[in-house]
């Protein structure tokens, strides 16, 4: 878990001596007002002002905090009199302590009584539990300005936001694994990975689906694209595959040597250490290549509801999918933002091979207690078939 905050300053000051405090008043004061957003009507001043009486804003996500720290640092540009706490997790451990706190939380007849302590924002890759959260009644209903400028797919009851667009890949090391070798489809991998089990035994690397709820997600997609992904886990299993919690603890044993590839990696993360390291190779399946999103939505419970209002707003914001295009590399998902890591170059660069996910009430059928469990079962009945 990692944390991006301004409390540091707070504490150094709380440090100081009286005398020094106001001396430091006097040099420092307090940062200026934020300026109304471009087109936005006159209105959203009151938001802004709200916000900044709040002076917070906290954030669970499972993006890296440093890929989130240049939307940071550019949100507290636009609005330096709010402090940004940002937590980076795991998806199964966010989603499960995001609920807990909200359980525990202060109970009162009125559901939407603030909960200190707790996220103001949930922004995730799983997108089938944050469907869950939006279904279960955790999210708060929000029209945002931006709204109009994602497509359909990309939202859903005004509660939850597709902020990016990121597809989903096969990563390889180009010294292990011959060009002429290296699988395009998924069929391919699993002829690859059957035809000689021992040279890849222990050296291919995958999700954990039962720990990680990005894994789980990605997983039941491939099942209900093709029911062959069962004949594709029983080739992993023979290789006795390496399961991971996340996509840049795959790709650095990729990397490395470690491994001679990873499946059903977080492109995003993918191509921009490829970029940086040579020995990456990697490969947009051909049969079809899933498209994510890291879904955000805002707490019921916020304790700072409109700082909360102002981040969707700045995400979703032309301004806010340029950095995430630009500077994180997470793949905008507005049409009309232009560069390499974008909606608009995936789709000309993929055809019609490409399967965008939309954020919706169909995510959540694995999430049912019973479909889980059947679906754990029959890949642990897989790992252990002799």
């Amino acid at each position: 878990m990692k944390r991006l905050s301004g409390l540091l300053v707070g504490l150094a000051l709380l440090a100081a001596s009286p005398a020094s405090l106001a001396f430091d008043d006097e040099l420092m004061p307090h940062p200026p007002r934020a300026q109304l957003p471009p087109g936005y009507a006159q209105a959203y001043e009151a938001t802004i002002r709200a916000a900044e009486d709040e002076g917070s804003l906290v954030i669970y996500s499972t993006t890296d905090s440093s890929a989130a720290s240049f939307l940071i640092d550019d949100f507290r540009a636009m609005y330096p009199r709010i402090d940004v706490q940002y937590e980076d997790l795991n998806s199964t451990v966010l989603h499960h302590r995001f609920i807990a706190e909200s359980r525990l939380g202060p109970q009162s007849p009125d559901e939407t009584e603030a909960m200190s302590g707790s996220a103001d924002v949930v922004w995730s890759s799983a997108m089938d539990q944050q469907a869950s959260l939006v279904s279960n009644g955790y999210a708060l209903t929000y029209d945002s300005p931006e709204s109009g400028n994602l497509p359909d797919w990309a939202k859903w009851r005004g509660q939850a936001f597709a902020t990016t667009y990121e597809p989903v890949i096969i990563v390889y090391n180009k010294g292990l694994l011959p060009a002429a070798e290296v699988p395009q489809t998924r069929a391919d991998l699993v002829r690859l990975l059957n035809s000689d089990p021992a040279r890849f035994s222990g050296k291919v690397e995958a999700y954990d689906i039962e720990k990680s709820g990005v894994g789980f997600f990605l997983a039941a997609q491939d099942v209900e694209a093709s029911p062959a992904f069962w004949d594709l886990a029983r080739a992993l299993h023979r290789a006795k595959v390496q399961v991971q919690l996340t996509t840049d603890a795959m790709v650095r044993r990729v990397a490395s040597g470690q491994s001679v590839l990873a499946y059903n990696v977080l492109g995003s993360y993918a191509l921009a250490q490829a970029q940086r390291n040579v020995s990456l190779g990697t490969v947009f399946p051909r049969d079809y290549t899933l498209v994510s999103s890291r879904v955000m939505l805002i707490s019921k419970k916020a304790a700072h509801p409109n700082a909360a209002r102002l981040w969707v707003d700045y995400i979703l914001s032309k301004r806010g999918q340029t950095v995430i295009a630009n500077n994180a590399r997470l793949f905008a998902v507005r049409s009309d933002v232009q560069g390499e890591a974008t909606a608009t170059n995936l789709r000309n660069q993929l055809g019609a091979s490409i399967r965008p996910i939309a954020l919706g009430p169909s995510l959540i059928g694995y999430m049912n207690n019973e479909n889980y469990l059947d679906f754990i079962q029959q890949w642990r009945r897989i790992a252990t078939a002799p």
